[in-house]
């Protein structure tokens, strides 16, 4: 999941101290690493943008990856709704902020939800950097709903609104919300 890289669009709060500009330059150069970091033969790899006009419009993204819109609502509703448009199969996703994600961490989901119906990249902020489903269709009753967003008990909250799934988790990673990380 991705937010077109425009100055007070995105990592507001890192720009808040650094500048919209820096942080739009910081999220649009981290993005592009990321997506050569993940592009891999073993997945598909689909761009979830936002704004749904702009970010499907956006020359920054490489043309060979393919785009889905967002779409509206929460950041829950968003999630969900790209669960239930992807075709059947597992589906992990990411957020684009969080730079020590590698090839590696992405398999280790994939290969997680051998045995598990979800798994979780948990963040050590409380949040989480990966949510992975085995696709159950429709979307499992209740995902995503109360869940308290960035906060420290997303992860938890976003859990707890699974009840019923086997759940796993792989590596925690650091993301970057805050001028601080990027130090």
């Amino acid at each position: 999941m991705v937010k077109e890289p425009r100055p007070g669009r995105v990592k507001t709060r890192i720009g808040a101290s650094l500048g919209m500009t820096t942080a739009a330059w910081w999220f649009r150069h981290q993005s592009q690493k990321l997506l050569r970091e993940l592009t891999d033969p073993r997945w598909d790899l689909i761009l979830a943008v936002t704004p749904d006009y702009e970010g499907l419009r956006s020359r920054v993204w490489p043309s060979h990856i393919a785009l889905l819109a967002q779409g509206q609502g929460s950041l829950g509703e968003r999630m969900k709704s790209i669960f239930q448009s992807l075709p059947p199969g597992p589906t992990c996703i990411i957020g684009a902020d969080i730079p020590g994600i590698t090839r590696s961490h992405i398999l280790d989901a994939f290969h997680s939800l051998g045995n598990h119906q979800a798994t979780f990249g948990p963040a050590e902020d409380g949040g989480y950097w990966l949510i992975g489903l085995k696709r159950l269709r429709p979307a499992p009753h209740g995902i995503f709903e109360g869940v308290r967003w960035s906060s420290a008990t997303t992860l938890q909250d976003t859990k707890d609104s699974l009840k019923g799934l086997s759940i796993t988790e792989v590596a925690t990673l650091k993301d970057f919300d805050e001028a601080a990380d990027l130090i």
